[in-house]
């Protein structure tokens, strides 16, 4: 099966039948039927159908070396810049169908799998096997257009630099047992953004770094394997209005806790186990990480537009546009877009390839990106509430419309341009971009995507470029001379 349909994606989904608890009760029946999930789910299922239209045939798919069958762009190994254009104009018109919301569209873990099995090379050091295992579930993944989650954080039990797990419990996921048939894994991960709902969940450690051999492990496995088990947070999609919640009914990710009760890892699914080095050589030595940075950059940038289009809509609808301190704000907004496109296209411009032969983006625009981002959207976020200010909060549903209070809102929440009932509308996506659950968990989502900022920072700081202090030191000894 080559790039699949959207009603493929939700069958392969509901035959699963994973293990996934929502609000203290297992989801039964068909899982895109689920209240909490079928929103998400009928979006992510969009997606499959937009990379089938004619019109997007030559961006968002490209011909599989293996059949010749046309398969999905973002499972395409970038041997030319000209690819690296592509894989950011297929995710784009992906992110334009939600606003750059759906952070875990099927591209993102596409690009992951895409980057591991480009260098898996580096998991034969352990053992040929392994390298073979990658390339041949990336082959799969790619002929049968499958999706993935991942996980790789640990449960914030301390996070203290000197903390070590209490081995009398096991709470953090790692390798108990070796069998002849793979390996068995007891314990807990967390957010895995869209568990329970992709066809797999790929399984590897945080930054490269475990805290024993026992946590120094990568595999992936269905999303039905015996004994996982998705535990929920809270759903955002409260209601099935679309009026009332533009955004969360439609587009709220859950994020699971994954547990993992004496799960069994076949020898075919794993990576590498009880190896630290491999763990770390797979962050350093692959590109994954700065292909993956491309790839929500491009989303992000999406997302940034959207929002600068909420905030300009709010301004006409109540015709705020005359003021200095509107103009300032939205080029503020502007000129964080333009950053982002501008840190991409250097990217690709400067592009190389890597030793694998991937042509990976300059990593200096890229690690830029991925420290400007969770500033700028925190203030796109605050920009939005401060042009909507009180009327973000007086916001009536679509139930009161139809009510006998309905001419009472026809009269009193009007704009300068348009009805009531366009007003509200307007603004409560507003809200739900900013305001909701859902708008707040976006924030947090975004500022978190690549991990804590002072930590990035740091390794920001120690790939400072050689060539600024040796550019002052010619200049100094010039200016001796």
């Amino acid at each position: 099966m080559p790039a699949r349909s959207g009603n493929q994606y939700l069958q392969a989904i509901d035959r699963l039948e994973p293990n996934v608890w929502i609000d203290g009760m297992k989801v039964s029946g068909r899982i895109s039927d689920h209240p909490s999930l079928k929103g998400v789910m009928k979006s992510t299922a969009n997606l499959y159908d937009v990379q089938l239209l004619k019109e997007n045939r030559d961006i968002m798919t490209f011909q599989s070396p293996l059949t010749g069958k046309r398969v999905g762009t973002s499972y395409l190994k970038p041997e030319r810049k000209e690819d690296l254009e592509k894989r950011r104009l297929s995710t784009q018109l992906w992110a334009k169908k939600s606003g750059g919301l759906l952070g875990r569209s099927p591209d993102y873990m596409n690009t992951v799998m895409m980057a591991f099995a480009s260098s898996s090379e580096i998991f034969s050091l352990q053992d040929k096997r392994f390298a073979k295992n990658m390339n041949v579930l990336f082959e799969k993944a790619r002929e049968e257009d499958l999706c993935f989650t991942h996980t790789f954080i640990n449960p914030q039990v301390n996070r203290s630099s000197h903390y070590i797990e209490n081995f009398s419990q096991t709470i953090a996921a790692q390798t108990i047992d070796i069998k002849t048939d793979g390996i068995v894994i007891q314990g807990a991960r967390l957010l895995a953004t869209q568990g329970g709902i992709t066809d797999e969940i790929l399984v590897y450690p945080s930054g490269g770094a475990a805290s024993n051999s026992d946590m120094a492990y990568g595999f992936s496995i269905p999303s039905n394997t015996p004994g996982l088990k998705f535990i929920s947070r809270e759903p955002y999609s409260y209601r099935k209005s679309v009026f009332d919640h533009p955004l969360s009914s439609r587009f709220d990710e859950l994020d699971m806790i994954v547990v993992f009760d004496r799960v069994l890892v076949p020898w075919e699914r794993v990576f590498f186990y009880q190896n630290p080095e491999i763990a770390l050589k797979t962050y350093r030595e692959s590109s994954f990480h700065v292909l993956t940075v491309h790839q929500v950059t491009s989303r992000r940038i999406v997302k940034l537009e959207f929002m600068l289009g909420i905030a300009k809509k709010l301004i006409d609808t109540i015709q705020v546009g005359e003021y200095a301190h509107i103009h300032e704000k939205i080029s503020e907004m502007k000129v964080g877009v333009e950053s982002l496109k501008a840190l991409v296209l250097a990217g690709e411009k400067n592009a190389s390839l890597d030793k694998w032969g991937v042509m990976v983006p300059d990593k200096n625009p890229m690690d830029a990106a991925v420290m400007l981002f969770p500033r700028l959207y925190p203030r796109f976020v605050e920009i939005i509430q401060l042009i909507g200010a009180s009327g973000l909060a007086s916001l009536p549903t679509l139930a009161d419309f139809s009510s006998e209070i309905g001419d009472d809102l026809e009269l009193y929440m009007q704009a300068a341009t348009v009805p009531a009932k366009e007003r509200v509308k307007i603004f409560r996506l507003a809200w739900d971009m900013t305001m909701s659950a859902f708008g707040s968990r976006q924030t947090l989502y975004e500022r978190f995507f690549f991990g804590d900022a002072v930590r990035l920072a740091t390794g920001h700081y120690f790939s400072f470029p050689s060539e600024a202090p040796d550019l002052v030191d010619q200049f100094l000894r010039e200016y001796e001379d």
